[in-house]
């Protein structure tokens, strides 16, 4: 029997059906399984996908199915649960979306999953951290998106700045994917000159601009969310290059969701990190070398996701 490669997406709202959209076009697995408790709409969204095969870039099988689908599945890829609405924080998702991920993770490995785990729902290092604790799974094959997203806000807006192609900005956000998240000034470079340089010989530069630069990329999802009501596409795209890093072996550096411990003096915390991933998931975290200022902030982003997660998960 020749092996192919599945993903499985449980929950096919905005961000779910984005992500779909878009490993269909970039032709990343063979299959696509997709899961949801509106089953209709699953299966709307399979029959949909199917009618752009004749234009995709491979073949590939897709289908409205269940958790038993999970059980040869290479990713498993969550999406559900209840989303962030105005004026509310992703931590005040917390408690809801634990308890719906306890029952979702128990079916997903109920199915006799054994592969890897991609965690999107908000918030999502707290999430990601249920899912390893009720997947018991090791550590290394469940990640969270993190400050992927983040991190491609931060290059966007850096590349639009200094008028250079964003692929070329070289910068990191780590933290909670969320307001404790903090840029490292310390090593973003463009072509290898740090942004310090570059900001010489930008004729109107002033250093407030860079500080704008960060709180438009922390707030972006409220300035999102305030003009559509939710954000899908730049989240989908993250997701499918992690899948595809998974996948295809790739070994790639990516700003993910990870379990840390002892990497930046942290340990039992899922939090945004650059990380290596590859067929395996998380091959390694690279920990990189924070001044005092942002070590403080990464502390504080650490100390403020524990003391939202102990209430909850002192009840599991």
């Amino acid at each position: 029997m020749v092996k192919v490669n599945r993903v499985a997406l449980i929950g096919t709202g905005f961000v779910g059906s984005s992500y779909a959209f878009a490993l269909l076009n970039q032709g990343i697995t063979e299959e696509l399984v997709l899961i949801d408790l509106n089953e209709a709409k699953a299966e709307g969204d399979a029959m949909d996908l199917n009618h752009g095969l004749p234009f995709s870039p491979s073949r590939t099988k897709i289908w409205y199915g269940s958790y038993a689908d999970c059980s040869q599945a290479d990713v498993v890829v969550i999406t559900a649960g209840a989303s962030q609405k105005p004026g509310e924080t992703r931590l005040d998702l917390v408690e809801k979306n634990t308890k719906i991920f306890k029952g979702i993770v128990e079916q997903i490995m109920a199915s006799g999953f054994d592969g890897i785990f991609l965690v999107a729902t908000n918030p999502v290092d707290i999430l990601t951290y249920a899912v390893w604790k009720f997947s018991g799974l090791p550590k290394e094959r469940v990640i969270g998106s993190g400050t992927i997203l983040d991190t491609a806000r931060f290059r966007f807006l850096l590349g639009e700045y200094f008028d250079v192609d964003t692929r070329n900005v070289h910068a990191y956000i780590i933290g909670e994917h969320g307001d404790t998240e903090l840029p490292v000034w310390s090593h973003a470079d463009i072509a290898g000159t740090k942004i310090s340089e570059w900001s010489k010989n930008k004729r109107d530069y002033k250093p407030e601009d860079l500080d704008n630069i960060f709180v438009n990329v922390r707030d972006a999802a409220y300035h999102i969310i305030e003009r559509k009501g939710a954000t899908y596409y730049g989240i989908a795209m993250g997701l499918v290059r992690l899948t595809k890093a998974i996948l295809q072996d790739e070994n790639s550096v990516l700003t993910v969701s990870c379990y840390l411990d002892g990497e930046y003096g942290q340990k039992d915390i899922y939090i945004g990190v650059p990380a290596v991933v590859n067929h395996s998931g998380i091959r390694q975290v690279v920990e990189l070398d924070l001044n005092d200022e942002e070590k403080q902030k990464f502390e504080n982003s650490v100390n403020v996701l524990k003391r939202t997660m102990e209430p909850v998960f002192s009840k599991y």
